[in-house]
């Protein structure tokens, strides 16, 4: 049985008195979840983060990261900051930085493995454009994200994966995929994994949807069989929309 995993992805939003107002809002609203409950502040705010969710069932994400330990790579963050930080996950391949930084499956892949190698669990996104999926492509595109990025992984590692299935063009637009079009394309998401890794990895990979998730949709999507959970955007910047989508 996977334990659904709810995670909330601030983009580039909250000062550090923000953040601690935020966290402090949150810890009482989900202290009780039934979920995995990780949030994803900038780099800015992190330590602050972590010091204020210590002791609470709140995990921490980092929203990307650099694949080497260290290097001129100004305005970088390695997966050795990250692990002395105490961080417990890593947002990897982002519609948004694929989109806005070129981030490439080769680059992710590296990414992915240096993640492991400093003891972070990878959330990794992937999904397609409007016109891939008005192309009827979008088990092509995903699945070809999903063999590359994670190309070369042991089994060990594969399993512990968390993947969110982003359709790119419900991301921030209040477009959603219906909770059948989730199901299906997290379904065959899982059946990629499947041939690469083999089923019963495949039946561990905790999967989520993101793309305009809302206290108001969460429900049904979570009742889908495939969807193991959600990468929230907009609405984890408010302590009650986010804790009303945990609390399903």
């Amino acid at each position: 049985m996977r334990t659904p995993i709810i995670a909330g992805n601030w983009k580039m939003n909250n000062t550090v008195s923000e953040a601690l107002k935020l966290v402090e809002g949150l810890k009482p609203l989900v202290k009780d979840a039934k979920v995995d409950v990780v949030i994803a502040p900038t780099f800015v705010t992190l330590d602050a983060v972590l010091k204020a969710t210590k002791g609470s069932n709140i995990k921490v994400a980092a929203q990307n990261m650099h694949f080497e330990e260290n290097g001129a790579f100004t305005g970088e963050i390695s997966p050795k900051m990250l692990e002395e930080l105490g961080v417990d996950y890593v947002i990897l391949g982002h519609s948004e930085r694929r989109q806005y930084f070129n981030e490439t499956d080769e680059a992710l892949n590296k990414k992915v493995k240096a993640a492991f190698a400093h003891g972070l669990i990878p959330i990794l996104c992937c999904g397609e454009t409007l016109e891939e999926r008005e192309a009827n492509v979008t088990n092509e595109v995903t699945g070809k994200q999903i063999k590359l990025d994670l190309a070369g992984l042991s089994k060990e590692d594969a399993e512990k994966v968390v993947i969110a299935y982003e359709p790119i063009w419900a991301i921030g637009t209040g477009k959603t995929a219906t909770d059948e079009q989730a199901n299906e394309t997290i379904g065959a998401i899982r059946k990629t994994v499947a041939e690469i890794f083999g089923q019963e990895v495949a039946d561990k990979v905790r999967i989520q949807y993101g793309g305009s998730v809302k206290p108001g949709t969460i429900k049904a999507q979570m009742a889908k069989p495939e969807i193991d959970g959600a990468l929230v955007g907009g609405a984890s910047l408010k302590a009650e929309d986010f804790a009303g989508i945990v609390n399903f």
